[in-house]
């Protein structure tokens, strides 16, 4: 018996969607009539950077105020009625 090369034809696409056409379709437009009147969101005070900044307002000042009160807390405010010391028999 001989092995012969049969090349077959692709197979129909039933739903008639070409993956490839939609990928070329899907690109950059050639000419986005609203591309200038888009501009403005992604300069001055919309670009990334700013807008990060601006989603958490004071949450700097809370971070320095809250170390600052950590800090004046361990150093000044001191336990001073003998909690952490072992207790002997007389403490009660």
């Amino acid at each position: 018996m001989r092995i012969t090369n049969i090349r077959r034809a692709p197979k129909p696409n039933l739903t008639g969607f070409d993956p490839k056409a939609f990928a070329r379709a899907a690109g950059p437009p050639a000419n986005d009539p609203w591309a200038r009147a888009e501009a403005w969101r992604y300069t001055g005070p919309f670009t990334r950077w700013n807008r990060f900044r601006g989603s958490f307002p004071g949450l700097g000042i809370a971070t320095v105020a809250f170390a600052a009160y950590c800090g004046y807390e361990y150093m000044f405010l001191n336990d001073g009625h003998g909690h952490g010391e072992r207790h002997g028999e007389s403490h009660h």
